[in-house]
């Protein structure tokens, strides 16, 4: 049994402090490394994007252009953004889920 009056060894939690900002530093840099793409339902329009949340491009079908107008147009260009965004958020989640885990664990 752990002795609860006993004091921790603030070396030893200094360093495992350091060890998971270090992890969580490392996969920062590779979430915003990444890039994903998503489309619209119909992939009427295509939509990369960086892990920083900074789009790279928007490729509209130019069969969608003549036949659609502004307005659904604009709806479908939505669609596959928040497509893109929702995916990226997946990808990062995944990612950190294993330090979030280990600092679940450790408590």
């Amino acid at each position: 049994m752990t002795d609860p009056y006993a004091v921790p060894d603030m070396d030893e939690l200094l360093a495992q402090v350091r060890r998971q900002t270090d992890e969580v530093q490392r996969i920062q840099r590779s979430v915003e490394a990444m890039e994903v793409k998503a489309a619209s339902r119909q992939n009427e329009v295509t939509v990369s994007l960086r892990g920083d949340g900074r789009f790279t491009s928007i490729d509209i079908d130019p069969r969608a252009i003549r036949e659609y107008d502004a307005r659904n147009l604009s709806e479908i260009v939505l669609e596959a953004v928040n497509a893109g965004l929702q995916k990226l958020a997946e990808a990062s989640s995944a990612k950190f889920a294993p330090v979030i885990e280990a600092s679940r664990s450790g408590q």
